[in-house]
Protein backbone atom coordinates (compact mmCIF):
# COMPACT_ATOMS: atom_id res chain seq x y z
CA UNK A 1 0.00 0.00 0.00
CA UNK A 2 1.49 3.43 -0.93
CA UNK A 3 1.75 5.99 1.76
CA UNK A 4 -1.05 8.02 0.38
CA UNK A 5 -3.39 5.08 0.69
CA UNK A 6 -2.05 4.41 3.92
CA UNK A 7 -2.96 7.88 4.66
CA UNK A 8 -6.33 7.59 3.25
CA UNK A 9 -6.90 4.34 5.33
CA UNK A 10 -6.07 6.48 8.37
CA UNK A 11 -8.94 8.72 7.22
CA UNK A 12 -11.68 9.27 10.11
CA UNK A 13 -14.86 7.97 8.09
CA UNK A 14 -15.21 6.61 4.99
CA UNK A 15 -17.45 9.74 3.82
CA UNK A 16 -14.36 11.79 4.45
CA UNK A 17 -12.34 9.75 2.01
CA UNK A 18 -14.60 8.98 -0.58
CA UNK A 19 -14.76 12.84 -0.68
CA UNK A 20 -10.37 12.87 -1.28
CA UNK A 21 -11.00 9.81 -3.62
CA UNK A 22 -13.63 12.20 -5.83
CA UNK A 23 -12.08 15.32 -5.50
CA UNK A 24 -8.61 15.32 -5.14
CA UNK A 25 -5.52 13.88 -6.90
CA UNK A 26 -3.87 10.73 -5.74
CA UNK A 27 -1.35 8.57 -7.23
CA UNK A 28 -3.68 5.29 -7.81
CA UNK A 29 -2.29 1.66 -9.01
CA UNK A 30 -3.45 0.89 -12.39
CA UNK A 31 -6.15 -1.43 -12.43
CA UNK A 32 -6.53 -4.52 -14.73
CA UNK A 33 -7.72 -3.25 -17.47
CA UNK A 34 -6.84 0.32 -18.64
CA UNK A 35 -9.52 2.75 -18.56
CA UNK A 36 -9.50 7.10 -18.65
CA UNK A 37 -11.18 8.98 -15.87
CA UNK A 38 -14.71 10.03 -16.76
CA UNK A 39 -15.58 12.97 -18.93
CA UNK A 40 -12.64 12.33 -20.64
CA UNK A 41 -11.63 11.49 -24.27
CA UNK A 42 -9.00 9.98 -25.90
CA UNK A 43 -8.79 11.17 -29.53
CA UNK A 44 -8.01 8.79 -32.23
CA UNK A 45 -5.80 10.27 -35.20
CA UNK A 46 -8.77 11.12 -37.63
CA UNK A 47 -10.34 13.30 -34.82
CA UNK A 48 -7.50 14.90 -33.84
CA UNK A 49 -7.01 16.22 -37.45
CA UNK A 50 -10.25 17.29 -36.98
CA UNK A 51 -9.66 19.12 -33.82
CA UNK A 52 -6.71 20.33 -35.23
CA UNK A 53 -8.83 22.20 -38.31
CA UNK A 54 -11.23 23.63 -35.61
CA UNK A 55 -8.22 25.11 -33.89
CA UNK A 56 -6.51 26.31 -36.74
CA UNK A 57 -9.66 28.39 -38.56
CA UNK A 58 -9.70 30.09 -34.84
CA UNK A 59 -5.94 30.96 -34.67
CA UNK A 60 -6.52 32.39 -38.15
CA UNK A 61 -9.36 34.24 -37.11
CA UNK A 62 -7.69 35.63 -33.85
CA UNK A 63 -4.55 36.63 -35.92
CA UNK A 64 -6.93 38.35 -38.70
CA UNK A 65 -7.91 40.72 -36.01
CA UNK A 66 -4.49 41.80 -34.16
CA UNK A 67 -4.72 39.03 -31.33
CA UNK A 68 -1.08 37.56 -29.77
CA UNK A 69 -1.12 34.12 -28.44
CA UNK A 70 -0.19 33.34 -24.84
CA UNK A 71 0.16 29.77 -22.21
CA UNK A 72 -0.51 29.77 -18.63
CA UNK A 73 0.03 27.06 -16.60
CA UNK A 74 -1.99 24.06 -16.23
CA UNK A 75 -2.33 24.21 -11.86
CA UNK A 76 -2.76 27.78 -10.55
CA UNK A 77 -2.51 28.36 -6.54
CA UNK A 78 -5.72 28.03 -4.87
CA UNK A 79 -5.81 31.30 -3.75
CA UNK A 80 -6.11 32.66 -7.61
CA UNK A 81 -8.85 30.30 -8.05
CA UNK A 82 -11.13 30.60 -5.10
CA UNK A 83 -14.09 33.14 -5.14
CA UNK A 84 -13.76 33.85 -8.74
CA UNK A 85 -16.58 31.92 -10.06
CA UNK A 86 -19.29 31.82 -7.13
CA UNK A 87 -19.90 29.20 -4.69
CA UNK A 88 -21.08 27.02 -7.28
CA UNK A 89 -18.12 27.48 -9.32
CA UNK A 90 -15.55 27.01 -6.36
CA UNK A 91 -17.26 23.65 -5.81
CA UNK A 92 -16.42 22.61 -9.50
CA UNK A 93 -12.45 23.08 -8.87
CA UNK A 94 -10.12 20.15 -9.11
CA UNK A 95 -7.72 19.89 -5.84
CA UNK A 96 -4.60 18.86 -6.09
CA UNK A 97 -2.89 17.14 -3.02
CA UNK A 98 0.28 18.93 -1.89
CA UNK A 99 3.44 16.91 -2.49
CA UNK A 100 4.42 14.73 0.83
CA UNK A 101 2.94 13.89 3.94
CA UNK A 102 -0.06 16.11 3.23
CA UNK A 103 -1.51 14.74 6.25
CA UNK A 104 1.10 15.87 8.73
CA UNK A 105 -0.51 19.71 9.66
CA UNK A 106 -3.47 18.40 10.16
CA UNK A 107 -4.71 18.17 13.93
CA UNK A 108 -6.79 14.96 15.05
CA UNK A 109 -9.74 16.86 15.60
CA UNK A 110 -10.18 19.10 12.34
CA UNK A 111 -9.54 15.35 10.94
CA UNK A 112 -12.46 14.41 13.50
CA UNK A 113 -14.54 17.00 12.77
CA UNK A 114 -14.93 15.54 8.90
CA UNK A 115 -15.41 19.35 7.23
CA UNK A 116 -14.17 18.72 3.95
CA UNK A 117 -13.82 22.75 3.53
CA UNK A 118 -11.50 23.13 6.46
CA UNK A 119 -9.72 20.17 6.04
CA UNK A 120 -9.40 21.19 2.24
CA UNK A 121 -7.32 23.98 2.54
CA UNK A 122 -4.94 22.59 4.84
CA UNK A 123 -3.80 19.63 2.52
CA UNK A 124 -3.97 21.57 -1.00
CA UNK A 125 -2.75 25.02 -1.90
CA UNK A 126 -2.99 24.35 -5.80
CA UNK A 127 -5.67 23.41 -7.98
CA UNK A 128 -6.34 22.72 -11.76
CA UNK A 129 -7.34 25.88 -14.13
CA UNK A 130 -11.08 26.47 -14.29
CA UNK A 131 -11.35 28.75 -17.16
CA UNK A 132 -8.72 30.97 -18.83
CA UNK A 133 -9.79 34.41 -17.77
CA UNK A 134 -8.91 33.97 -14.51
CA UNK A 135 -5.36 32.75 -14.51
CA UNK A 136 -5.51 35.58 -18.05
CA UNK A 137 -5.94 38.45 -15.64
CA UNK A 138 -3.41 36.78 -12.92
CA UNK A 139 -1.18 36.84 -15.70
CA UNK A 140 -1.36 40.46 -16.36
CA UNK A 141 -1.16 41.71 -13.02
CA UNK A 142 2.11 39.75 -13.31
CA UNK A 143 3.51 41.03 -15.88
CA UNK A 144 2.13 44.31 -16.91
CA UNK A 145 5.63 46.08 -17.29
CA UNK A 146 6.23 43.28 -20.47
CA UNK A 147 2.81 43.29 -22.43
CA UNK A 148 1.45 47.10 -24.08
CA UNK A 149 -2.63 48.53 -23.11
CA UNK A 150 -5.01 47.59 -24.32
CA UNK A 151 -3.33 44.27 -24.73
CA UNK A 152 -5.44 42.02 -27.16
CA UNK A 153 -4.47 37.77 -26.32
CA UNK A 154 -5.94 34.63 -27.56
CA UNK A 155 -5.35 31.36 -25.41
CA UNK A 156 -5.92 28.02 -26.33
CA UNK A 157 -5.59 25.12 -23.63
CA UNK A 158 -7.61 22.77 -21.72
CA UNK A 159 -9.31 23.30 -18.37
CA UNK A 160 -10.59 21.03 -16.09
CA UNK A 161 -14.17 20.79 -13.60
CA UNK A 162 -15.53 18.88 -11.58
CA UNK A 163 -18.81 18.21 -13.34
CA UNK A 164 -20.91 15.64 -13.81
CA UNK A 165 -20.49 14.10 -17.56
CA UNK A 166 -23.42 14.29 -20.00
CA UNK A 167 -23.57 15.33 -23.60
CA UNK A 168 -21.71 17.97 -24.19
CA UNK A 169 -19.93 18.55 -20.94
CA UNK A 170 -16.80 17.14 -19.87
CA UNK A 171 -14.65 17.46 -16.54
CA UNK A 172 -11.45 18.17 -19.59
CA UNK A 173 -12.11 20.29 -22.12
CA UNK A 174 -10.12 23.35 -24.06
CA UNK A 175 -11.56 26.26 -24.44
CA UNK A 176 -10.01 29.20 -27.15
CA UNK A 177 -10.13 32.50 -25.56
CA UNK A 178 -9.66 35.75 -27.22
CA UNK A 179 -9.67 38.87 -24.78
CA UNK A 180 -8.86 42.71 -25.07
CA UNK A 181 -8.00 43.89 -21.44
CA UNK A 182 -7.28 47.71 -20.96
CA UNK A 183 -10.07 49.31 -22.83
CA UNK A 184 -14.04 50.32 -22.29
CA UNK A 185 -14.90 50.58 -25.16
CA UNK A 186 -18.11 48.53 -26.27
CA UNK A 187 -16.12 48.61 -29.81
CA UNK A 188 -14.55 45.66 -28.48
CA UNK A 189 -18.10 43.80 -27.51
CA UNK A 190 -18.70 44.93 -31.26
CA UNK A 191 -15.08 43.20 -32.23
CA UNK A 192 -16.16 39.79 -30.71
CA UNK A 193 -19.74 39.31 -31.93
CA UNK A 194 -17.87 39.61 -35.44
CA UNK A 195 -15.53 37.08 -34.52
CA UNK A 196 -17.90 34.79 -33.12
CA UNK A 197 -19.74 35.07 -36.28
CA UNK A 198 -16.48 35.23 -38.92
CA UNK A 199 -15.64 31.80 -37.14
CA UNK A 200 -19.10 30.05 -36.80
CA UNK A 201 -19.66 31.31 -40.49
CA UNK A 202 -16.27 29.26 -41.82
CA UNK A 203 -17.10 26.09 -39.75
CA UNK A 204 -21.02 26.92 -41.40
CA UNK A 205 -22.95 26.23 -38.40
CA UNK A 206 -25.76 28.30 -37.75
CA UNK A 207 -25.58 30.15 -34.61
CA UNK A 208 -27.87 32.69 -32.69
CA UNK A 209 -25.50 35.17 -30.14
CA UNK A 210 -27.13 35.84 -27.42
CA UNK A 211 -26.44 39.16 -26.09
CA UNK A 212 -27.75 40.90 -22.36
CA UNK A 213 -26.00 43.16 -19.70
CA UNK A 214 -24.92 42.04 -16.18
CA UNK A 215 -26.16 45.96 -15.00
CA UNK A 216 -29.41 45.14 -16.65
CA UNK A 217 -29.36 42.28 -14.10
CA UNK A 218 -28.45 44.21 -10.96
CA UNK A 219 -31.22 46.85 -12.19
CA UNK A 220 -33.76 44.15 -12.02
CA UNK A 221 -32.44 43.15 -8.78
CA UNK A 222 -33.00 47.00 -7.49
CA UNK A 223 -36.51 47.29 -8.87
CA UNK A 224 -37.69 44.07 -7.14
CA UNK A 225 -36.40 45.16 -4.03
CA UNK A 226 -33.13 42.46 -3.52
CA UNK A 227 -30.39 44.42 -4.69
CA UNK A 228 -28.26 42.17 -2.45
CA UNK A 229 -29.10 39.36 -3.59
CA UNK A 230 -27.66 39.72 -7.48
CA UNK A 231 -25.47 36.24 -7.35
CA UNK A 232 -28.81 34.30 -6.10
CA UNK A 233 -31.06 35.93 -8.83
CA UNK A 234 -28.55 35.68 -11.93
CA UNK A 235 -27.76 31.78 -10.79
CA UNK A 236 -31.40 30.71 -10.83
CA UNK A 237 -32.41 33.23 -13.77
CA UNK A 238 -29.25 31.72 -15.84
CA UNK A 239 -31.26 28.42 -15.58
CA UNK A 240 -34.38 29.33 -17.62
CA UNK A 241 -33.91 28.01 -20.53
CA UNK A 242 -33.01 24.35 -19.05
CA UNK A 243 -35.40 24.17 -16.70
CA UNK A 244 -37.97 26.56 -17.30
CA UNK A 245 -39.92 29.51 -15.45
CA UNK A 246 -41.60 27.55 -13.07
CA UNK A 247 -38.04 25.81 -11.62
CA UNK A 248 -36.58 29.73 -11.61
CA UNK A 249 -39.38 30.74 -9.83
CA UNK A 250 -38.94 27.99 -7.06
CA UNK A 251 -35.36 28.40 -6.65
CA UNK A 252 -35.93 31.95 -6.46
CA UNK A 253 -38.44 31.52 -3.68
CA UNK A 254 -36.42 29.06 -1.70
CA UNK A 255 -33.40 31.59 -1.67
CA UNK A 256 -35.38 34.31 0.22
CA UNK A 257 -37.13 35.96 -2.58
CA UNK A 258 -40.26 37.35 -1.66
CA UNK A 259 -43.24 36.11 -4.03
CA UNK A 260 -43.89 40.07 -4.82
CA UNK A 261 -40.25 40.16 -5.38
CA UNK A 262 -40.98 37.17 -8.27
CA UNK A 263 -43.95 38.65 -9.51
CA UNK A 264 -42.39 41.85 -10.03
CA UNK A 265 -39.73 40.02 -11.78
CA UNK A 266 -41.61 37.65 -14.66
CA UNK A 267 -42.94 40.02 -16.75
CA UNK A 268 -39.17 41.03 -17.27
CA UNK A 269 -38.09 37.42 -18.10
CA UNK A 270 -40.75 36.99 -20.17
CA UNK A 271 -39.95 40.22 -22.21
CA UNK A 272 -40.83 40.04 -26.06
CA UNK A 273 -40.47 42.08 -29.01
CA UNK A 274 -37.80 43.59 -30.87
CA UNK A 275 -34.24 44.81 -29.26
CA UNK A 276 -35.89 48.32 -29.64
CA UNK A 277 -38.78 47.49 -28.09
CA UNK A 278 -37.18 45.63 -25.09
CA UNK A 279 -34.79 48.19 -23.88
CA UNK A 280 -37.41 50.55 -24.44
CA UNK A 281 -39.71 48.87 -21.95
CA UNK A 282 -36.83 48.48 -19.79
CA UNK A 283 -36.20 52.10 -19.48
CA UNK A 284 -39.32 52.40 -18.06
CA UNK A 285 -39.12 49.70 -15.59
CA UNK A 286 -35.57 51.09 -14.34
CA UNK A 287 -36.78 54.65 -13.95
CA UNK A 288 -35.60 54.11 -10.25
CA UNK A 289 -32.27 52.21 -10.79
CA UNK A 290 -29.21 54.12 -12.43
CA UNK A 291 -27.51 51.01 -12.36
CA UNK A 292 -30.12 49.31 -14.65
CA UNK A 293 -30.19 52.76 -16.80
CA UNK A 294 -26.67 52.53 -17.63
CA UNK A 295 -26.72 48.55 -18.92
CA UNK A 296 -29.68 49.80 -20.86
CA UNK A 297 -27.96 52.80 -22.62
CA UNK A 298 -24.28 50.42 -23.04
CA UNK A 299 -26.80 47.73 -24.56
CA UNK A 300 -28.27 49.90 -26.97
CA UNK A 301 -24.59 51.51 -27.87
CA UNK A 302 -23.87 47.95 -28.76
CA UNK A 303 -26.27 46.92 -30.46
CA UNK A 304 -26.13 50.03 -32.70
CA UNK A 305 -22.39 49.06 -33.43
CA UNK A 306 -23.65 45.54 -34.47
CA UNK A 307 -26.11 46.88 -36.53
CA UNK A 308 -23.45 49.29 -38.13
CA UNK A 309 -21.62 45.78 -39.03
CA UNK A 310 -24.53 44.25 -40.78
CA UNK A 311 -25.08 41.75 -38.03
CA UNK A 312 -28.74 42.53 -36.27
CA UNK A 313 -30.14 39.34 -38.13
CA UNK A 314 -27.57 36.77 -35.94
CA UNK A 315 -28.02 38.35 -32.69
CA UNK A 316 -30.46 38.62 -29.94
CA UNK A 317 -31.71 40.87 -26.57
CA UNK A 318 -31.65 37.91 -23.97
CA UNK A 319 -33.16 39.04 -20.86
CA UNK A 320 -32.81 35.24 -19.20
CA UNK A 321 -29.12 35.39 -19.90
CA UNK A 322 -27.08 35.66 -16.83
CA UNK A 323 -23.66 33.84 -17.12
CA UNK A 324 -23.46 32.72 -13.60
CA UNK A 325 -19.58 33.69 -13.02
CA UNK A 326 -19.09 36.48 -10.96
CA UNK A 327 -16.88 38.77 -12.40
CA UNK A 328 -19.01 39.81 -15.02
CA UNK A 329 -19.58 42.83 -14.63
CA UNK A 330 -21.38 44.57 -17.91
CA UNK A 331 -22.06 43.25 -21.43
CA UNK A 332 -22.31 39.75 -21.70
CA UNK A 333 -22.41 36.53 -24.99
CA UNK A 334 -23.98 33.38 -25.15
CA UNK A 335 -23.71 31.44 -28.94
CA UNK A 336 -26.13 28.35 -29.26
CA UNK A 337 -25.97 26.59 -32.48
CA UNK A 338 -29.61 25.95 -34.12
CA UNK A 339 -29.47 22.94 -35.36
CA UNK A 340 -28.06 20.69 -32.86
CA UNK A 341 -29.55 21.05 -28.97
CA UNK A 342 -26.06 21.22 -27.06
CA UNK A 343 -25.89 23.78 -24.80
CA UNK A 344 -23.81 27.55 -25.58
CA UNK A 345 -21.06 26.72 -28.45
CA UNK A 346 -19.18 30.37 -27.20
CA UNK A 347 -19.86 32.88 -24.61
CA UNK A 348 -18.44 35.30 -22.44
CA UNK A 349 -18.76 38.68 -21.32
CA UNK A 350 -17.24 42.76 -20.07
CA UNK A 351 -14.85 42.57 -16.30
CA UNK A 352 -13.90 45.29 -14.87
CA UNK A 353 -12.95 43.96 -11.49
CA UNK A 354 -11.26 41.11 -12.13
CA UNK A 355 -7.63 42.38 -12.12
CA UNK A 356 -7.92 44.45 -8.90
CA UNK A 357 -8.12 41.08 -6.76
CA UNK A 358 -4.66 40.55 -7.74
CA UNK A 359 -3.76 44.45 -7.03
CA UNK A 360 -4.17 45.66 -10.28
CA UNK A 361 -7.91 47.62 -10.22
CA UNK A 362 -9.42 50.05 -12.88
CA UNK A 363 -8.24 47.43 -15.64
CA UNK A 364 -11.35 46.91 -17.50
CA UNK A 365 -11.56 43.67 -19.86
CA UNK A 366 -13.48 42.02 -22.34
CA UNK A 367 -13.18 38.63 -24.03
CA UNK A 368 -15.35 35.36 -25.47
CA UNK A 369 -14.23 31.92 -24.96
CA UNK A 370 -14.83 29.42 -27.78
CA UNK A 371 -15.89 25.85 -26.73
CA UNK A 372 -14.06 23.34 -29.02
CA UNK A 373 -15.46 19.84 -27.55
CA UNK A 374 -19.10 20.84 -28.13
CA UNK A 375 -18.23 22.78 -31.42
CA UNK A 376 -16.42 19.47 -32.57
CA UNK A 377 -19.64 17.41 -31.41
CA UNK A 378 -21.55 19.56 -33.19
CA UNK A 379 -20.04 19.66 -36.31
CA UNK A 380 -19.67 16.10 -36.26
CA UNK A 381 -23.69 15.69 -35.69
CA UNK A 382 -23.77 18.11 -38.69
CA UNK A 383 -21.29 16.34 -41.11
CA UNK A 384 -19.45 19.69 -41.25
CA UNK A 385 -15.74 18.55 -41.35
CA UNK A 386 -14.40 19.19 -44.83
CA UNK A 387 -13.98 15.74 -46.46
CA UNK A 388 -10.13 16.83 -47.53
CA UNK A 389 -9.10 17.18 -43.18
CA UNK A 390 -9.58 13.54 -42.79
CA UNK A 391 -6.74 12.76 -44.89
CA UNK A 392 -3.08 13.03 -43.58
CA UNK A 393 -0.98 11.27 -45.56
CA UNK A 394 -1.79 11.44 -49.76
CA UNK A 395 0.87 9.46 -51.37
CA UNK A 396 2.31 6.13 -49.92
CA UNK A 397 5.22 4.44 -50.98
CA UNK A 398 5.20 0.46 -51.40
CA UNK A 399 8.25 -1.14 -50.05
CA UNK A 400 9.33 -3.91 -52.26
CA UNK A 401 12.61 -5.22 -50.67
CA UNK A 402 16.55 -3.13 -50.37
CA UNK A 403 17.42 -2.51 -53.93
CA UNK A 404 13.61 -0.56 -54.55
CA UNK A 405 13.96 1.03 -51.15
CA UNK A 406 17.32 2.35 -52.10
CA UNK A 407 15.48 3.67 -55.60
CA UNK A 408 12.49 5.52 -53.82
CA UNK A 409 13.58 6.75 -50.84
CA UNK A 410 15.21 9.97 -52.92
CA UNK A 411 12.14 10.19 -55.09
CA UNK A 412 10.05 10.15 -51.69
CA UNK A 413 12.90 12.99 -50.45
CA UNK A 414 11.77 14.88 -53.49
CA UNK A 415 8.33 14.54 -53.03
CA UNK A 416 7.99 16.01 -49.24
CA UNK A 417 10.14 19.15 -50.59
CA UNK A 418 7.50 19.86 -52.75
CA UNK A 419 4.88 20.01 -49.82
CA UNK A 420 3.30 16.44 -50.67
CA UNK A 421 2.47 14.48 -47.13
CA UNK A 422 4.34 10.84 -47.62
CA UNK A 423 5.41 8.12 -46.53
CA UNK A 424 7.20 5.05 -47.26
CA UNK A 425 5.99 1.39 -45.66
CA UNK A 426 8.60 0.59 -43.32
CA UNK A 427 9.16 -3.03 -44.14
CA UNK A 428 9.06 -5.00 -47.37
CA UNK A 429 6.01 -6.69 -46.49
CA UNK A 430 3.23 -8.50 -48.32
CA UNK A 431 2.17 -6.56 -51.46
CA UNK A 432 -1.51 -6.83 -50.46
CA UNK A 433 -0.61 -6.28 -46.45
CA UNK A 434 0.74 -2.52 -47.38
CA UNK A 435 -1.89 -2.24 -49.95
CA UNK A 436 -5.00 -2.77 -47.11
CA UNK A 437 -2.50 -0.40 -44.98
CA UNK A 438 -3.41 2.02 -47.49
CA UNK A 439 -7.27 1.21 -47.90
CA UNK A 440 -7.50 1.60 -43.86
CA UNK A 441 -5.50 5.03 -43.73
CA UNK A 442 -7.55 6.36 -46.18
CA UNK A 443 -4.20 7.41 -48.35
CA UNK A 444 -5.35 8.42 -52.01
CA UNK A 445 -2.17 7.34 -53.63
CA UNK A 446 0.06 4.51 -53.63
CA UNK A 447 3.48 4.76 -55.56
CA UNK A 448 5.23 1.03 -56.91
CA UNK A 449 8.47 0.81 -58.03
CA UNK A 450 9.65 -2.88 -58.94
CA UNK A 451 12.20 -4.18 -61.08
CA UNK A 452 10.57 -3.45 -64.23
CA UNK A 453 9.97 0.49 -63.23
CA UNK A 454 13.26 0.97 -61.96
CA UNK A 455 15.15 -0.46 -65.49
CA UNK A 456 13.04 1.94 -67.31
CA UNK A 457 13.38 5.09 -64.62
CA UNK A 458 9.79 4.95 -64.53
CA UNK A 459 7.35 4.31 -61.26
CA UNK A 460 3.63 3.12 -61.37
CA UNK A 461 1.35 5.58 -59.27
CA UNK A 462 -2.20 4.18 -58.47
CA UNK A 463 -5.77 6.02 -57.45
CA UNK A 464 -6.53 3.86 -55.06
CA UNK A 465 -10.08 5.76 -55.23
CA UNK A 466 -10.78 5.17 -58.76
CA UNK A 467 -8.35 2.17 -59.46
CA UNK A 468 -6.19 3.87 -62.22
CA UNK A 469 -2.86 3.57 -62.78
CA UNK A 470 0.04 5.60 -64.58
CA UNK A 471 3.79 5.25 -65.37
CA UNK A 472 5.42 7.91 -64.91
CA UNK A 473 8.68 8.99 -64.97
CA UNK A 474 10.30 9.13 -61.68
CA UNK A 475 12.10 12.52 -61.89
CA UNK A 476 8.67 13.93 -62.69
CA UNK A 477 6.45 12.39 -59.99
CA UNK A 478 7.39 15.04 -57.19
CA UNK A 479 5.79 18.22 -59.66
CA UNK A 480 2.79 15.62 -60.80
CA UNK A 481 2.06 16.01 -56.97
CA UNK A 482 2.71 19.21 -56.29
CA UNK A 483 0.44 20.21 -59.50
CA UNK A 484 -2.15 17.87 -58.40
CA UNK A 485 -2.54 16.25 -61.94
CA UNK A 486 -3.40 12.47 -61.33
Amino acid sequence: MTSSFKQLAAFPSPEFATFVQENLFLNCTMASSPSIPKGTRDFLPAEMVRRNFIFSTIKEVFHRYGFLPIETPAMENLSTLLGKYGEEGDKLLFRILNSGDFLSGVDDGLLASRDASAISPRICDKGLRYDLTVPFARFVVQNRNEIVFPFRRYQIQPVWRADRPQKGRYREFYQCDCDVIGSNSLLNEAELVLIMQEIFDRFNIRTIIKINNRKVLAGIAEVIGFPERITDITVAIDKMEKTGLEAVIAELLEKGISPEGVEKLKPVLLLKGSTAEKTATLKEVFNSSATGLHGVAELEELFSYVESFGLSGSVELDLTLARGLNYYTGAIFEVKALDEAIGSICGGGRYDNLTGVFGMPGVSGVGVSFGAERIYDVMTRLDLFPTDQTISTRVLFLNLGKTEEAYVLPILAKVRKQGVNAEIYPEADKMKKQMNYANRRAIPYVVIAGETEISQQKILVKNMLTGEQNLIDSHQLAQVFSNELI
